[in-house]
């Protein structure tokens, strides 16, 4: 299975609500803790080893460049 980063919702703005709604009223610490606990759980669901190692890649590659655009930002 290769990692999909395309939207496979039929509506992602629907997607999106729903996780921001879940984390509405928590605190950071126990919105931390529900990023990690649904993490696991997709992990899970996912069930590909590789796959998971191409998104966690991914999501560091993503961060990475959030930091140089935000540093860029600052320089300007």
């Amino acid at each position: 299975m290769a990692l999909s980063t395309s939207s496979n919702f039929a509506k992602p703005d629907d997607a999106f609500r729903a996780i921001v709604e879940a984390h509405r009223g928590l605190s950071d610490a126990q919105s931390s803790d529900l990023d990690a606990a649904l993490v696991l759980i997709l992990a899970n669901h996912i069930g590909d080893l590789g796959v998971l190692r191409e998104a966690i890649a991914l999501a560091q590659r993503r961060m990475v460049d959030a930091g140089q655009q935000q540093q860029q930002q600052q320089q300007q």
